[in-house]
């Protein structure tokens, strides 16, 4: 797991790794803690939040969660991120709204 390097994030896992061996129920976690992670995760997610800013809010998890991952999904489009980068944008949201 690549984390930035807040103290917290890594304590965390640490104690998570301490679970999963003593208890032999998955795989140990591997840490990668990068200096300018958060920096780099915030301006990827900006637009996430100028979108977001004006709504009321959400009230249930699913359809917050569903809501991001559209908004994420067509900034990748527009930024032509995915695979199908011959297919034009339109074309390539329909094919992944199946």
């Amino acid at each position: 797991m690549v984390i930035d390097k807040s103290g917290a994030n890594l304590v965390g896992l640490m104690a998570a790794n301490v679970i999963l061996k003593f208890t032999g129920t998955g795989q140990i976690v591997t840490i990668r803690q990068v200096k300018y992670l958060n920096n780099i995760l915030e301006q990827d997610h900006r637009f996430i939040k100028r979108i977001t800013a004006p709504m009321m809010g959400f009230k249930a998890f699913h359809s917050a969660a569903a809501t991001i991952a559209g908004i994420e999904v067509a900034h990748m489009i527009r930024k032509r991120q995915l695979t199908a980068n011959d297919l034009p944008a339109f074309q390539q949201f329909a094919v992944l709204a199946g």
